[in-house]
């Protein structure tokens, strides 16, 4: 008994293991197309993040993904030129350099941060501590500024003699 439900079940799964077999190519040719279009879209997103740190050389002063102008053959051209590279597996710094020794280094998105281009890092730091300092100066002058007294609201009376006196000479003074 036995082995009549060991024949029955290997010919219940005979049908199963051929329909695997004629299958089994699709899902081969599947898995190879999914991998290659993944490893190609790694290369694109990595092609766009660098792309993101250069300058289209069109004088748009947009980043090259984002560069909108109409029929602008700089972008493809640089985009094409940066896909090459990244395919060609090289650096991110190397495929940077190469854009900088061919455009200069207004290629670049943000300024290196180093030698004269530091002080552009430096310089929006550095105003905004004077600033502050400024402002803290003279808020603390305000504050510590002198209050003066004020004036009494009327002189010393004046006797009405003595201003009759002071009336007398003003006019003999000025007759003469």
């Amino acid at each position: 008994m036995n082995a009549k439900a060991n024949g029955d079940r290997c010919r219940s799964s005979a049908p199963r293991l051929r329909g695997f077999l004629r299958l089994a190519p699709a899902l081969a040719l599947a898995a190879t197309l999914f991998a290659v279009s993944l490893v190609q879209g790694q290369s694109s997103d990595r092609a766009k993040q660098l792309g993101g740190k250069l300058v289209c050389m069109c004088n748009c002063n947009q980043i090259l993904t984002a560069c909108n102008h109409v029929g602008c053959t700089m972008s493809a051209k640089m985009l094409k030129e940066m896909d090459q590279r990244v395919a060609a597996n090289d650096s991110d710094d190397l495929i940077t350099q190469s854009f900088v020794q061919e455009y200069g280094e207004q290629v670049l998105a943000e300024p290196p941060a180093h030698g004269f281009n530091a002080l552009a890092w430096a310089i929006p730091g550095i105003a905004f501590a004077l600033g502050l300092g400024l402002v803290v100066m003279v808020i603390r002058h305000w504050r510590n500024r002198m209050t003066l007294a004020p004036a009494a609201a009327a002189g010393p009376a004046v006797s009405p003699e003595v201003l009759n006196r002071a009336r007398h000479q003003a006019d003999v003074e000025t007759d003469d």
